[in-house]
């Protein structure tokens, strides 16, 4: 096949179809922003105490029921027990007085048996208040968090394979509703476990879109444009979302009404259908050439500039063979493919094992709950800005490697800082934050400009699941703490320079055509094995099939 952004230059770098398909395309990201962390609000747990019958106690038993203990050098009220309800009864009717007549350290406790009061100065209700998911039930809201990610994990292994086969617009809006429709049954669940199970849904048709959406934007827009919409696109209209949703939280405090709310937001999409082209890199290595040519004509119509008679010329496209269908296993048929997929999967889990673990152990905010998600979301959009300014100028395995060592060098300098030194800790967390989603949006763009066309969203989709291993590592890692506090900051640090150091064994893909076939991609001799030389013959604005040469020693770079 013949190289896709030379044959389509006539439409330029920018111009109406590709801002109206920019725009469009980035407003699928904000539902992700959406359903993928209304869990913070929930699966909130307001403050709780001991539920007491109404029972015959007099006012004193009553407020002294409930024992105090020490919690982070304060003394509070317990949440998971109270003394014997029949033991302070029996005092209680004998008129004895609190702490005048009784030690009430002397006294005997027991769990909350009649379940707990909470408060409702914040939430009307959540799951840990409906299903008392607290005490010896709290590990039940980490545990339905996880199945997010596990959700995540499905969803990275399947979409790929799915939208190179049926289609990325497809996949895309068929994720759309599958995301609706589970959020929608999640919030009539009627117990944990069918809300873990709905959750799981959810995460996969969340990735499914994500990814989906991703790759065609990729594949759509011009060279000029692909940078804007992975970097300032797709991230920040996830931020929108992210930031838009404390307030929709804040206005509805009950959890079954604001799930069913946010998933009638994807009502929305359906319009996008009519306005959002497939690909046609795709459907050019389906053998769609005509439906291609239909969809770059009308591009070009909306630019205003002229269109060739013809633009994807036979010889260009008889290479590929028509049905061939491609799966995670061709990654793995040559030594290249199979090198440079292992060191993205090693990148992307460090990366994930690295932001996830720094999250988890930034210091809780004080103050309203609503605000600090507010302040969480947008503390990521400086980020994004640099890195979209940086992509623009500078080559991917440089700037990667570079922020990598910034964050894993956080994770190595946080354990000596003393105690004492809380801001300056603090600080150190939130630069490694910065450094660790500067990588995440630089590695997004930079393997999928690695992947050729006809494997690119299998590609992304392996990566992707292994961004949700790391993610799911990441609080077991940390649990490493309990035995000793550094042993998770060195295992972090090291995996993440580790990674930096093999990101360099990567192709460079700055300023670099997209590769079509896989034959494009092995255009290299380097450090992922083989010599193999492929050299394309030009004839006028076209490319004849790839020759095979034959081994020579000269090392030659990877030409996407």
């Amino acid at each position: 096949m013949g190289d896709y952004d030379e044959e389509t230059a006539f439409l330029r770098q920018m111009g109406p179809y590709f801002w109206v398909t920019f725009f469009l395309l980035n407003t699928v990201f904000v539902s992700t922003g959406f359903n993928g962390l209304y869990i913070i609000f929930a699966g909130a747990a307001p403050k709780h105490r001991c539920l007491i019958p109404e029972i015959n106690l007099t006012e004193e038993w009553r407020n002294a029921i409930i024992p105090f203990t020490t919690v982070g050098g304060e003394e509070v009220q317990s949440q998971c027990s109270r003394y014997t309800l029949a033991v302070v009864k029996n005092l209680s009717d004998e008129g004895y007085i609190p702490e005048r007549d009784v030690n009430l350290t002397n006294l005997s406790q027991e769990r909350c048996l009649d379940g707990w009061n909470y408060s409702k100065d914040i939430y009307q209700s959540t799951i840990v208040t409906e299903w008392n998911l607290v005490c010896d039930n709290q590990w039940k809201v980490p545990f339905a968090s996880s199945t997010l990610f596990v959700g995540y994990l499905f969803g990275s292994l399947i979409s790929g394979q799915l939208s190179d086969r049926f289609g990325r617009k497809k996949v895309v809006f068929i994720s759309l509703g599958a995301q609706s429709l589970s959020v929608l049954l999640q919030s009539f669940s009627q117990s944990w476990k069918i809300f873990c199970v709905m959750f799981l849904f959810v995460g996969a048709s969340q990735i499914s879109i994500y990814i989906s959406a991703f790759v065609l934007g990729t594949e759509l827009l011009s060279k000029t444009m692909r940078v804007l919409f992975t970097t300032l696109g797709a991230f920040l209209f996830y931020c929108i979302g992210y930031m838009t949703l404390p307030w929709i939280a804040y206005g509805i405090r009950d959890w079954r009404t604001l799930l069913a709310v946010l998933s009638a937001t994807s009502v929305v999409y359906i319009p996008l259908w009519w306005f959002i082209p497939e690909s046609p890199r795709w459907l050019i290595t389906q053998g769609r050439v005509t439906e291609a040519e239909l969809i770059v004509r009308d591009a070009a119509r909306k630019n205003k500039v002229q269109t060739p008679s013809v633009i994807f010329k036979e010889s260009e496209v008889e290479e590929i063979l028509p049905g061939k269908k491609y799966t995670m296993l061709d990654v793995l048929k040559s030594s290249k493919l199979r090198c440079i997929t292992l060191m993205c999967l090693l990148l992307w889990m460090a990366i994930n094992i690295g932001y996830f673990g720094l999250s988890l152990n930034t210091s809780n905010l004080s103050g309203n709950p609503f605000m600090n998600c507010f302040l969480s979301a947008i503390t990521e959009v400086p980020a994004y800005i640099v890195s979209t300014c940086l992509l623009r100028k500078c080559p991917r395995r440089a700037i990667l490697s570079t922020f990598l060592i910034i964050g894993g060098g956080v994770l190595l300098l946080i354990q000596f800082i003393p105690d004492t030194l809380h801001y300056l800790a603090l600080a150190l967390e939130m630069i490694g934050k910065f450094g660790f989603t500067m990588a995440f949006t630089i590695v997004y763009i930079y393997t999928a400009e690695i992947y050729p066309t006809v494997l690119r969203n299998v590609g992304m989709g392996m990566c992707s699941s292994a961004a949700r291993i790391g993610s799911i590592t990441a609080p077991y890692v940390i649990y490493l703490g309990t035995y000793n506090k550094v042993l998770p900051y060195i295992l972090m640090g090291s995996l993440t320079i580790a990674s930096s150091v093999v990101n360099f064994f990567l192709p460079e893909t700055f300023n670099k055509d997209l590769p079509e076939t896989v034959e494009q991609m092995q255009e290299c001799q380097g450090f992922c094995g083989g010599s193999t030389k492929r050299k394309y013959f030009q004839n006028g604005a076209s490319r004849k099939r790839p020759v095979l040469q034959k081994e020579k020693s000269e090392v030659q770079t990877l030409s996407l």
